[in-house]
């Protein structure tokens, strides 16, 4: 079970987990990501490709499996405007193993981050605008999975 989507609506963790839970492996490993309200920020926006971003992300799913025993995968990724607190990526992983879960499901966060065509624009209480750049601790994550 591979399943990518990239989508302006919220989306329920729980609801992915029990599909992968449904496949009878041994481990789920998971991460959501969520908006954090640092320095006033107040909205998160983001933008893609559509369809590049869907590809990159469905070779990041199938490179993971490729590199791990793996049941299944489920990568949910939202676009659009979104507030503090509300929830931005989900990665799950289904493994008979719990080291090969939590594994891949380091990779792919680890290489979404830097992997796939993703902008995102900043709002700030104070009425500012920004681009976020990318970041060397983005890189520095994703570069390990390299070797």
């Amino acid at each position: 079970m591979r399943v990518v989507r990239v989508q302006p609506d919220p989306f329920d963790p729980g609801v992915e987990l029990a599909a992968l839970e449904a496949l009878g492996g041994g481990a789920v490993a998971s991460f959501t990501g969520l908006v954090r309200g640092d320095g006033g920020l107040v909205e998160l926006e983001l933008e893609h490709y559509p369809g590049m971003t869907e590809a990159a992300l469905t070779q990041l799913a199938e490179e993971a499996c490729a590199r791990w025993p793996l049941a299944g995968v489920v990568i949910v990724h939202r676009v659009g405007p979104m507030q503090v607190g509300e929830r931005i990526v989900l990665v799950g992983t289904a493994s008979p193993h719990r080291a090969a879960a939590l594994e891949a499901c380091a990779f792919l966060i680890d290489r979404l981050k830097t992997g796939a065509p993703f902008w995102k624009r900043e709002r700030f209480a104070d009425g500012r605008r920004e681009w976020v750049d990318a970041r060397d601790s983005d890189d520095q994550a994703a570069a390990r999975w390299h070797t």
